[in-house]
Parts: structure tokens; sequence; C-alpha cells
């Protein structure tokens, strides 16, 4: 099997004022003469070393399960940075939205040879990295038209964004979350129970019409679980 190779790159945002480690999976079948879908990692680094992401997506190009894709991780800095950029509340949360749609796109649309519709785009995360994801694709749906969300963090922002969103009944999701994610214990030590807010999406997903794939597992709010999950959901998404 040949193996896809991962550039870092140094990109400037100046939606964020800041310049981002880019990590990006280019397949080993990489030919300007095809269209690649695109995959963008919000705890990028965490889904290229603890996700095990590029073998994994060298494994099902190879195999024919999924279509071609390039991967692109953005990194967090650090929990405070992780924080301001992927909850609802923090002071960077719409300028790393406008990045991911105004910046990130465009550049990677010129650089590589892309599918340049919204059902060739998705986006994944785990936990905050799984709400932003959400609300991004929520916000830019046809920018967006898919998305990955392994145990999302949600709160009443979260539902009242979905419950408001326009176009939202063209978006593909992939939704999970797990059984003992009721109580999650937090960076701070504040115990939060992921599971019932997460039912409550899910609810919302089933009234608004939204195409999702769901499924609670039997675990905890840990990549224990989320890294063997990573096969199905590339496949439900981009297979």
């Amino acid at each position: 099997m040949e193996k896809g190779i991962v550039k870092d790159v140094a990109f400037f945002s100046n939606a964020l004022n800041e310049e981002l480690e880019l990590l990006i999976y280019i397949p080993a079948n990489y030919s300007p003469l095809y269209e690649y879908n695109v995959l963008i990692a919000s705890d990028g680094k965490d889904y290229f070393q603890l996700g095990g992401i590029p073998r994994l997506a060298d494994e099902l190009i190879d195999g024919y399960m999924i279509d071609n894709t390039i991967i692109v991780g953005v990194p967090y800095k650090n929990y405070e940075d992780r924080k301001r950029k992927y909850t609802p509340k923090g002071d960077q949360f719409d300028a790393y939205m406008r990045f991911l749609a105004h910046e990130l796109v465009p550049y990677l649309d010129e650089e590589f040879s892309t599918a340049q519709i919204g059902g060739g785009r998705a986006l994944i995360g785990d936990s905050m990295a799984a709400t932003i994801s959400l609300m991004t694709a929520v916000h830019y749906p046809n920018i967006f038209g898919k998305a990955i969300l392994q145990s999302p963090y949600v709160d009443e922002h979260v539902l009242q964004a979905v419950r408001s969103a326009k176009n939202i009944e063209i978006l593909s999701l992939y939704h999970i979350i797990g059984l003992q994610e009721n109580e999650v214990v937090l960076k701070d030590n504040s115990v939060k129970d992921f599971l019932t807010p997460n039912r409550e999406l899910h609810e919302l997903f089933v009234q608004l019409g939204v195409e999702t794939f769901y499924e609670e597992f039997d675990g905890n709010h840990t990549w224990t679980y989320w890294k063997p999950d990573l096969k199905r959901a590339l496949i439900e998404i981009f297979g």
C-alpha cells in the first residue's frame, strides 16, 4: 500500500490575526486530473497523532472504501486557545469560523484539485472541536455539506443555533455520543453531562429533517473510543 504524505504548512489567518501550523495529508494517488474531497479537522494534531487519520485514509482510499480525500488538521495551541476558538462563548469563535470558511477553503481550492462543492467538504471534531465543526457547518451549509461529530460539547447556544439555522436540512451528519458521557470531568475539574444534551441535539436533527447517522456507543469521553470509530465515520461521510 502506497502511503500519502503529510505536509506542514504555515498559514497566516487575517481573521484570527495569527499564524497557524496546518497539517495537510495528501493521498498517494494525488493528481490534478482527479477531484478530491476535503476533510478539515479541528483538534488537528490529535486526529493526526492520536487518531492516526493519515494511515487510516491510506487504507480506505487504497481499498476503494472512500473517495479521494485530502485531510487538513488545524491544531490548537493549548487549552485556553481551544476554548477561545471552539466554544460559542469564546472570543475567537466567530473569527475561527470565518477562517475555516473564507480563508482555509479558498486556499485549499487554489492549491489542490478539490471538488469545490459543499458535498465534497466535511468538518470533523471531538468534544469542543466537534462543537465548532457543527456550528461552522450550520453557519455555512453551502460551503460545508457534511460534518463528523464525535461526542460534541452541546449547550443552549448550540441547540439554539441549530433551531434557528437556515438550510440546515441540506447537511449530512455523523454523530456519536457515549453512554458513559453523562459524567464527563472537564479540565477545570467540573463534571458535565454530555449525554442528555446530545440526545436533545439528535432529536432536533430528526425534527429538522437533517440526514444523520447517530449512535450511542458503550464508552466514555476519550480517544479510546473515538479512534476506532473513525473508520466507520469516514466511510459514512465519504464512502
